[in-house]
């Protein structure tokens, strides 16, 4: 299918579905809410096709290019159907598992996921270990059939609503060789996850723990010390279609605050904010052009993530500046809204790897400069 064509498509259902694209004001506010009306979403959106596109025949897709779900992610967030940090998940982990699981294991639980019937999340990073994931100290030994994982993941978003976890552990050397990637299942015996609640007032994060959790062999992804390559592989897919979507959902709610701009300062406020966005658009899209002929996006995604943090952090404190005290103090649902955005808003020059090794990449692997001290 065509990328005209299938947006055309999309935004046809969109609209013909209306009602049940829209969440609830709950959503807004609570995590639990925002994931059951997204599974609902994924649901229909699977068994009409239209989240089957862009995906392989062997994992329970349809086909076509990875294009068409930037394409569906774009359309669903921009019109806020959908909360982007849970919309990525699929994103950020479902092309490495399915690069590197096993065939029977992703040909079995893959369309699980893109139907919404499973939620996965992410264990990488440590309390002592965040963008410096070479030095993580989760461990998995081998005994026998199974690996025996034992540690603590921070940060782990929806862990407490998952089904299941792509853990990063040490198997080997100290540093990045010596690291490997498994598929755990959240409700193996010794996994636990605690909620942890932010500034925000939301539970998304947790802090997840594992006590000689067993493994299956086959839940290997990739080769045995070869996770640093899986690690890579789903750092990039943060770059792809998940930054694309994310400005599509910014751009929604910078169109909210148009009718609140004046003659006076926040006018220019909201104007720089317009500027910053469409910058990081324009940045996006080639990454996302580069994508669809296959290749990741390299250490130039980098550039990405750092306009993507300004330009967030930007519209944010624009809708500070205007909305005139309501992310303060405001308690209607949709105050509360906005001071959850704002307050995640705080956080994107840190998720995902901080501003300042971004910018340290950009120095030594793009300009060539020495790293800094």
């Amino acid at each position: 299918m065509q990328v005209d064509e299938f947006r055309h498509g999309v935004r046809a259902w969109l609209d013909d579905h209306e009602r049940d694209v829209t969440p609830s004001a709950d959503a807004a506010v609570s995590v639990a809410a925002q994931l059951d009306h997204q599974r609902r979403l994924q649901r229909m959106l699977f068994d009409d096709g239209w989240m089957r596109w862009g995906w392989a025949q062997q994992v329970g897709g349809l086909g076509g290019s990875p294009t068409l779900r930037a394409v569906l992610g774009e359309e669903l967030t921009a019109r806020a159907a959908v909360h982007t940090t849970s919309w990525s998940m699929h994103e950020v982990l479902g092309p490495a598992v399915a690069q590197f699981g096993a065939p029977d294991l992703v040909a079995e639980i893959f369309p699980r996921l893109l139907r919404g019937d499973e939620f996965w999340c992410q264990g990488f990073s440590e309390p002592e270990a965040g963008s410096d994931l070479g030095s993580l100290r989760t461990t998995a030994e081998l005994n026998g059939d199974v690996w025996v994982v034992n540690g603590e993941k921070l940060w782990t978003s929806f862990a407490h609503h998952a089904t299941r976890c792509v853990v990063l552990a040490r198997t080997g050397r100290p540093g990045s060789r010596g690291i490997s990637a498994f598929l755990v299942d959240m409700n193996t015996p010794g996994v636990a996850a605690r909620p942890l609640r932010t500034m925000a007032r939301v539970e998304e994060f947790c802090s997840t723990s594992f006590v000689d959790v067993e493994v299956p062999a086959h839940r290997l992804l990739g080769d045995v010390d070869g996770g640093w390559k899986v690690a890579q592989h789903i750092l990039s897919c943060e770059r792809g279609a998940i930054f694309w979507q994310r400005g599509a959902w910014l751009g929604y709610h910078l169109g909210l605050l148009l009718d609140r701009a004046d003659e006076t300062g926040s006018a220019a406020a909201l104007g720089q904010a317009f500027q910053l966005l469409w910058a990081f658009r324009a940045t996006s899209k080639a990454t996302q052009e580069r994508i669809a002929t296959g290749h990741l996006p390299g250490p130039e995604a980098s550039v990405d993530k750092i306009m993507i943090g300004a330009a967030e952090q930007a519209v944010f404190d624009t809708a500070r500046e205007l909305l005139c005290g309501a992310i303060e103090s405001g308690d209607t649902p949709a105050a509360q809204s906005w001071r959850r955005e704002w307050a995640y808003a705080r956080a994107a020059t840190i998720y995902g790897g901080t501003s300042e090794i971004q910018r340290d990449i950009v120095a030594t692997h793009l300009l060539e400069l020495p790293r800094s001290a």
